[in-house]
């Protein structure tokens, strides 16, 4: 058998953000209104200042208007709280992204619950979850609305099609089911309570790996020919020694791509697949946000 064909989701993320920017300059162009995306960072995160610079980055590349607030670990919660309940109150601001995570002295379920769900462009407030799970237009999370271009891209029509998902976070593994659903899949969501898993994901035709337990999915866990998606990202110090000592690091994924490359259809890499369509999706949400608060669509 062949080896599984690569989903390069950097070059379709790439495709994506220059259609965006595109609808950016028509939406300036036609109606004065200048898509507004604000990134609030709580803390010193590494990996999260990476995101968040990633972030402003883009969203200006696509012709948007990008606000970072920087906050100190030192912020409380009521503080974080005001800054969001400003940025809701801004007409120049259509979306709205508290980093997570936040420190532990700061209930995320209560930053979430203060995001105005018209700006809420993480997709993670009880209103758009409800929406999503009801099949209403809905800001939906980034990383599952990617993935699911991606495998729709990989395999076009997806009736009738056996998904399952390993993970159940409201941010990736819960919508990911409701979106596989809605496009008539036949879905199961798997977790660490489930029973005999690698049986479970083998049966499927689509497999979306979301947990963050490092090549946890092996080649005799997956069906001939499925399409496997990897959200999860791990890193770890580099194979090379002297590139360790150096402090480089590798990213692998919850799937063992080399030997499940040699089973599965199709596949996303790690780095490469996944991870580049978050953010064109925020883009995107950000673009539809703006332009359902200028009443355009």
């Amino acid at each position: 058998m062949a080896q599984a064909k690569l989903i390069d989701g950097k070059a379709f993320a790439a495709d994506l953000r220059a259609t965006i920017a595109e609808e950016v300059a028509a939406l300036k162009a036609e109606h004065g209104v200048t898509p507004g995306l604000a990134v609030v960072l709580v803390g010193e995160d590494p990996a999260s200042q990476v995101y968040v610079r990633n972030k402003g980055e883009q969203t200006t590349a696509a012709g948007m208007y990008s606000e970072t607030h920087r906050l100190p670990e030192t912020t409380t919660q009521d503080e974080l709280l005001a800054v969001v309940a400003k940025l809701n109150a801004d007409p120049k601001i259509h979306g709205v992204l508290v980093q997570f995570p936040v420190p532990p002295h700061i209930s995320q379920m209560d930053v979430v619950a203060a995001l105005s769900p018209d700006k809420d462009v993480d997709g993670l407030t009880v209103t758009n979850a409800g929406r999503l799970a009801s099949g209403l237009p809905a800001l939906a999370p980034c990383t599952p609305t990617g993935c699911m271009m991606l495998i729709k891209d990989a395999i076009g029509d997806l009736k009738g099609k056996t998904a399952v998902v390993i993970g159940r976070s409201n941010l990736m593994g819960k919508p990911m089911a409701q979106m596989l659903l809605a496009a008539d899949c036949t879905v199961t969501i798997a977790h660490s309570r489930s029973q005999d898993l690698p049986s479970i994901v083998r049966q499927a035709d689509i497999v979306v790996a979301a947990v963050g337990r490092a090549e946890m999915v092996k080649a005799d866990w997956v069906k001939p020919g499925a399409v496997v998606i990897d959200v999860g990202i791990t890193r770890f110090p580099a194979r090379d020694p002297e590139a360790a000592a150096a402090g480089k690091t590798r990213l692998v994924g919850d799937v063992a791509f080399d030997e499940v490359r040699e089973v599965a259809g199709a596949i996303t890499p790690v780095p490469g697949g996944v991870g580049p369509m978050t953010i064109a999706c925020l883009l995107a949400n950000t673009l539809t946000a703006a332009k359902r608060l200028s009443g355009i669509a």
